[in-house]
């Protein structure tokens, strides 16, 4: 089973879909497949749909969204779903019938529910992995790779995260940890193919990223010098002062000291900064100023 939370939600089993339309059955498929061979309690069922005070009928009401969705995957994978007394092989196994598949694809556990599936069948888990790689590249001086690995991971991305899930407590924390590993993921791609020069390539995708992101120090210092090696001075210190008059005014704070050296090396034409890092291996130099 194949399932997309970066953007729409989409699963599929078999090669067949199985989305849900209702909204609390799209809730729990999300939910569990952010915890891919992993107990769902009840428990964190009933909050992430009803919130912390569930009704009286909540849990005859979640074992009836878990029937639906396994009569969905039953139908799937070979077959309508009958009552929960029907008997079966395990999912995959010869002769299995849908409704048993779809029962250990879709497993009752210990005061739960689980998706019996693999962290790379989920494309939030995937997306993760492929990331670490590229963290894990980049601080090893490979840019080259980095950048190679941050890009894959992101073309994972198809939408903001649970984008049509309507969301409880756990799905909401869950979504906003996603969008910050992947804006983590952008800034740390940013700083390998600043690593390799492409400053100029970068140029209209840091405008943007800085637009949607107005006091995201880090994107600012980025675009600060690509515009700087592009030959276009005036417009990095603009973005300096734009950033530090927004900081001031709305928050009280000046920019960091990291970004404040880089101001003034730019104003001192610091010829340090024209160089990117020597074969896209890192140098203290670069480090300091964009990374």
């Amino acid at each position: 089973m194949k399932i997309r939370i970066l953007g729409p939600l989409h699963a599929e089993t078999a090669g067949v879909p199985v989305v849900p339309s209702a909204a609390k059955t799209r809730q729990i498929l999300a939910l569990l497949a952010l915890h891919p061979g992993r107990p769902v309690p009840v428990a964190t069922l009933k909050e992430e749909l009803w919130g912390p005070l569930p009704p009286c009928s909540a849990h005859s009401t979640l074992q009836t969204y878990i029937l639906r969705l396994r009569r969905a995957l039953a139908a799937a994978l070979g077959g309508p779903y009958g009552s929960e007394g029907t008997t079966g092989t395990a999912s995959g196994s010869t002769g299995a019938t849908g409704p048993a598949r779809a029962r250990d694809l879709l497993a009752t556990g210990h005061d739960g529910y689980l998706l019996r599936i693999a962290d790379e069948d989920v494309d939030a888990l995937a997306f993760q992995r492929a990331a670490q790689s590229g963290h894990t590249a980049f601080a090893e001086g490979d840019s080259a790779r980095a950048a190679r690995l941050l890009r894959e991971a992101l073309a994972l991305w198809q939408g903001p995260a649970l984008v049509d899930v309507r969301a409880g407590a756990a799905l909401r924390i869950h979504a906003a940890r996603l969008e910050e590993s992947r804006l983590l993921a952008v800034e740390r791609r940013l700083d390998a193919e600043l690593r390799l020069g492409l400053h100029g390539e970068l140029l209209a995708e840091l405008v943007e990223l800085t637009r949607l992101h107005p006091a995201n120090e880090r994107l600012h210092a980025q675009a600060m010098v690509a515009f700087y090696r592009a030959g276009r001075q005036s417009e990095a210190l603009q973005l300096y002062r734009g950033l530090r008059r927004r900081l001031v005014e709305e928050l009280g704070l000046e920019p960091a000291p990291q970004l404040q050296r880089l101001h003034q090396a730019m104003l001192s034409v610091d010829p340090r900064l024209d160089t990117p890092a020597h074969g896209g291996r890192p140098t203290p130099t670069f480090d300091l100023y964009a990374a």
